[in-house]
């Protein structure tokens, strides 16, 4: 059976914006951004002017990226099951593959990968740390939901870059063979009932922490009530596909 929850690292990322749910506020419209197996439309917000610089979207997703194998690998040493490593490896492969294509386009742009990844090192790997369980089943529940939301976000910021942002969604929409996590993550909860609860109120602290990276990728620092409004719908579908993760997995959001 699972021990009590302890919180961990609640104060290391805080908020300094006050998020539009938290005002009780209803976006006037609804952005779809795409999440993997959804089928149908998609519309974009155009926040082109709130977008960050391009060398900062690339070094960003590139480095992201890198985190998600990183901590993918780490998982594999300490896991006894040999299909679960097989499934892990397979996650971790993916976010290698993905990170070493974003650093062609870099490079087919005449940049260093190095210096346009080196600004954000620092507070990614912070991010990767608040976002670190306590457990396995933690971590590889915040690769998926993290990786996820923040793979939705890049590609809605991907419209702003003309034919580099279409390699770069193409990129990001490719397999990324996280689904065998989703099984193993399920399989515990079948098996023990209080991984549930465990795993949701986990899944839940993801968001804040998430989303502030998300935030902290745009343009403007501080935005005005004007600009608030046209990302919203953004963060409104973030947490949409959230809630749509939690709940393939048996859990409240």
């Amino acid at each position: 059976m699972i021990g009590r929850v302890v919180a961990r690292g609640a104060s290391r990322l805080v908020p300094v914006v006050r998020w539009f749910w938290q005002r009780g506020r209803t976006p006037e419209r609804t952005l779809r951004l795409r999440s993997r197996g959804e089928l149908g439309d998609v519309s974009r917000v155009d926040f082109e002017e709130l977008a960050p610089d391009i060398d900062t979207f690339l070094g960003q997703a590139a480095y992201l990226q890198l985190g998600y194998f990183e901590t993918l690998s780490e998982l594999i040493a300490p896991t006894p099951d040999l299909n679960q490593k097989e499934s892990l490896s397979l996650a971790a492969g993916a976010a290698l593959l993905k990170h070493r294509e974003l650093v062609s386009v870099i490079r087919e742009r005449g940049d260093d990968p190095l210096d346009l990844m080196l600004p954000f090192r620092e507070p990614l790997d912070a991010f990767r740390r608040a976002t670190h369980g306590a457990r396995p089943l933690e971590t590889m529940l915040s690769v998926h939901i993290t990786a996820g939301m923040l793979d939705d976000f890049y590609r809605s910021l991907s419209a702003s870059y003309a034919s580099t942002g279409r390699r770069v969604a193409d990129i990001l929409d490719r397999d990324d063979d996280r689904d065998a996590l989703v099984g193993i993550i399920t399989a515990a909860i079948a098996s023990d009932s209080e991984w549930r609860s465990l795993l949701a109120l986990w899944g839940r602290r993801l968001v804040g922490d998430t989303l502030l990276i998300a935030r902290g990728a745009l343009r403007p620092q501080g935005l005005d009530a004007a600009e608030e409004k046209r990302v919203e719908p953004v963060f409104t579908e973030l947490l949409g596909a959230h809630s749509r993760r939690m709940t393939q997995l048996g859990l409240d959001a």
